[in-house]
């Protein structure tokens, strides 16, 4: 499917380095963008859908770095059916698991988590929930994995692990763990804070700093924030990507993020959602969080896009999170929501305000025009200005 998007109002790149790009026309084929800038009208007349986004803002989708996933599309944590789908309402096109910890009666033998993270991982191999990425199997480490676990699972596509939720006596005991991980090219992530649930413990600063994984995970809290003497020597000592979560404490991802912008250490932030959780099922806690960094902690809406899509894409590896020739076409039109004071998103979301969702797109292929089923409705009008393959892209109602 090739889909021109036009009449954009601002390109936000996904990247905090270089966060705007001129132009009002993206091109993207076969699941990748092709042009971004303009095009002649050949080109958006050779188009199978093309969308008017009738000047709102074109960003990258949203990269949502901690959901806990089980299997498909259901949570039983909250008990509900199709979540992932709704987030994707919210404009988040890719989910990475933070675990699959909530799966009732989840094994914690050596076989039995090695055999979980390989089944969640084949069992979203080719499933896209509502047309969402799920990078699914993340590893949970237990005392008793070896090198040669690490090597199996990298050889059945894992590429995630998971420390805290752990049968270790202390949270030190994972360095050796993190260490095995990271020698078989797979991502590490720590639970960050107070403990959440039974098994888990309190994971502080030392802790950190002693495992050096790649992400702390709600380093705000999740949801219990640990002490903040330890925020700045994470900063400063390492150099673990500061993941803040919608789940966490608000007054903890305010410093983090003033901590990360004082040392020269924003491409480190990434903003995730830590659910479902207790905290509930939050499909537009990306946004929520975009718009509390930008309103209340300084951080202009722009930079808090990129922690919430380009940070994302370099921490774990991804071809998507940027707006950008060769990348996934995975993109969102955002606007001031319907209402209120602002007249354009990125003014909307420095003003506290929720951006309102105009359309989503995928892999290339558009999976609602006009209005989400879950934020308020846009300023400006976002539509399907021509179209020739057989489908309609309105967002159902509930």
């Amino acid at each position: 499917m090739r889909v021109a998007v036009t009449n954009i109002g601002r390109i936000v790149s996904g990247s905090w380095q270089q966060p705007h790009l001129h132009g009002d026309t993206v091109i993207c084929a076969d699941g990748l963008i092709t042009s971004v800038g303009t095009a002649s009208a050949q080109d958006v007349e050779s188009a199978d859908v093309v969308i008017d986004a009738g000047g709102t803002t074109l960003i990258p989708g949203l990269i949502d770095s901690h959901v806990h996933i089980t299997f498909g599309d259901y949570t039983p944590r909250q008990r509900t059916v199709g979540y992932l789908e709704s987030y994707l309402h919210g404009g988040t096109t890719t989910a990475i698991s933070a675990s699959e910890v909530h799966v009732p009666g989840r094994p914690k033998d050596v076989e039995g988590v090695k055999a979980l993270a390989v089944a969640a991982r084949k069992c979203f191999a080719g499933y896209r929930p509502g047309g969402m990425t799920v990078h699914a199997g993340s590893v949970i480490l237990e005392p008793g994995l070896q090198e040669k676990d690490f090597a199996e699972l990298r050889g059945h596509g894992v590429w995630l692990a998971k420390a805290g939720f752990g049968a270790f006596p202390s949270a030190f005991d994972y360095a050796p763990l993190i260490a095995m991980a990271k020698a078989q090219g797979m991502i590490t992530t720590v639970h960050t804070g107070g403990s959440s649930i039974p098994g888990s413990g309190a994971i502080h600063g030392e802790h950190l700093l002693a495992m050096q994984p790649h992400v702390s995970f709600h380093v705000n809290g999740g949801p219990t924030a640990m002490a903040d003497r330890y925020f700045e020597r994470i900063v400063r000592e390492s150099e673990i990507a500061l993941q803040i979560c919608t789940a966490g404490n608000l007054r903890t991802a305010l410093l983090t993020a003033s901590l990360a912008q004082a040392h020269g250490a924003f491409a480190r932030v990434l903003i995730a959602t830590d659910t479902p959780t207790g905290s509930g099922i939050m499909p537009l806690g990306m946004l929520y969080t975009i718009a509390h960094l930008a309103s209340l902690g300084s951080v202009e809406p722009e930079l808090a896009i990129a922690a919430a899509t380009g940070n994302n894409a370099r921490v774990y590896g991804l071809n998507s999170g940027r707006i950008a020739v060769g990348a996934d076409a995975d993109l969102v039109l955002l606007d001031a929501p319907d209402g209120g004071s602002q007249r354009q998103a990125l003014d909307a979301i420095r003003n506290g305000d929720i951006a309102a969702v105009g359309a989503v797109i995928t892999g290339g292929e558009p999976r609602f025009v006009g209005r989400s089923r879950n934020s308020p409705p846009t300023t400006h009008g976002v539509r399907v200005a021509s179209c020739r393959i057989p489908m309609s892209f309105t967002a159902p109602a509930y």
